[in-house]
């Protein structure tokens, strides 16, 4: 069983820039492609960034290309994303998510049900 613990959310100015952190457990963190989706109320999840089991390969929603980063550290278990330029349309609460098994080394997942695991969630509140 993977446990996702995100944080580093918090309220920031637009322009500004957060740095989540994703710490998992439970699991094999190495086998695991690892993503980050964001959802506001009353909408559905969306993708927002992907990285492989590898770290070579990453995906990015066009809405946040060239201000977004995903990397990862295997050694720490953790992945991360970088949030810079932040807008007030990416309030939002943003999710950590892991497909445990991927087979693939350079694979980055897009679909929500490509993932099994799930964080809960930390909110990301960008003022105008």
């Amino acid at each position: 069983q993977v446990q996702l613990v995100e944080s580093g959310g918090g309220l920031v100015q637009a322009g500004g820039s957060l740095r989540l952190s994703c710490a998992a457990s439970g699991g094999t963190f190495s086998s695991a492609a690892m993503g980050w989706f964001r959802q506001v109320p009353g909408k559905e999840r969306e993708f927002v960034a992907a990285i492989s089991r590898s770290g070579g390969s990453t995906g990015y929603a066009d809405s946040v290309k060239g201000r977004f980063a995903i990397s990862r550290d295997n050694a720490e278990n953790t992945v991360y994303l970088q949030m810079n330029s932040l807008k007030p349309e990416d309030t939002a609460v943003y999710y950590c998510a892991a497909v445990s098994r991927a087979y693939l080394r350079y694979t980055v997942y897009y679909e929500r049900d490509d993932y099994d695991y799930w964080g809960q969630g930390t909110q990301v509140t960008v003022s105008s």
